[in-house]
């Protein structure tokens, strides 16, 4: 007759020890509880998300005061200077990433031209407001399309691509009816690319600089490890 040999182990299922289908299909449910959203904004959301859209809209009115004379220099090809429209549609990424909130970007963008009109836009009012809006819904949906469960660069690029799409086809009735096919395809072209980098890829790493100091801890996107978002604590 074989026996079994006393392994040491005391007590306790294959389950029990974790090694079990059971635990298993714990763990996976575990993860997608995990990864689930949390759809409640806190008022520390609303701050946070404010702060960011203020302070972007300050920068987008810094932006304004030197768009001309540095693009003029972008000139040796039309439609070039729309590399520096990365510029304007970082504010919906770098808050969704931060506060990991349904709403976020557009949030953020809408508020952000609000105080970039106040302040003097180079654009004029509605000329600011609506790219804003258009802007706002591109970064949005980028996470949307993921069910705002992805949170990495990858994503954060679409969403910055997103965001620069969403502006260019509303500058484009705005700014450039008449122009040639050539000069808006360029201009198309380097507005996303700048989007895609220095709104979407730029933004993710100053994300994970800002969490990396600890002082994000408390939102949604205050961890840099994994791309589930933090639970709120409930």
């Amino acid at each position: 007759m074989r026996t079994i040999k006393n392994t040491g182990i005391r007590g306790g299922t294959a389950a029990e020890c974790g090694r079990g289908p059971d635990a298993s299909l714990d763990s996976r449910r575990q993860r997608r509880f995990l990864q689930r959203p949390s759809l409640r904004w806190r008022v520390s959301d609303v701050t946070v998300t404010v702060v960011i859209a203020v302070a972007s809209g300050v920068v987008f009115w810094g932006v304004d005061l030197i768009y001309s004379p540095v693009s003029a220099l972008f000139q040796v090809v039309p439609g070039l200077n729309a590399l520096l429209d990365g510029l304007y549609y970082f504010a919906g990424p770098l808050a969704m990433l931060i506060v990991r909130k349904p709403g976020a970007a557009l949030f953020s963008e809408l508020v952000a031209a609000f105080v970039e009109a106040i302040l003097g836009s180079l654009w004029g009012g509605m000329g600011t407001l609506l790219p804003g809006l258009a802007q706002g819904l591109g970064a949005e949906l980028a996470f949307l399309i993921f069910c705002y469960r992805f949170w990495n660069v990858g994503v954060t690029v679409f969403s910055g691509g997103l965001a620069a799409l969403g502006g260019s086809l509303v500058a484009w009735p705005l700014y450039y009816v008449g122009s040639g096919i050539g000069f808006l395809a360029v201009t198309f072209v380097c507005s996303i690319v700048s989007g895609m980098v220095l709104s979407g890829a730029l933004m993710w790493y100053l994300y994970r600089a800002i969490a990396k100091t600890g002082a994000i801890d408390r939102l949604s996107g205050g961890s840099v490890r994994g791309s589930a978002p933090k639970s709120d604590g409930r």
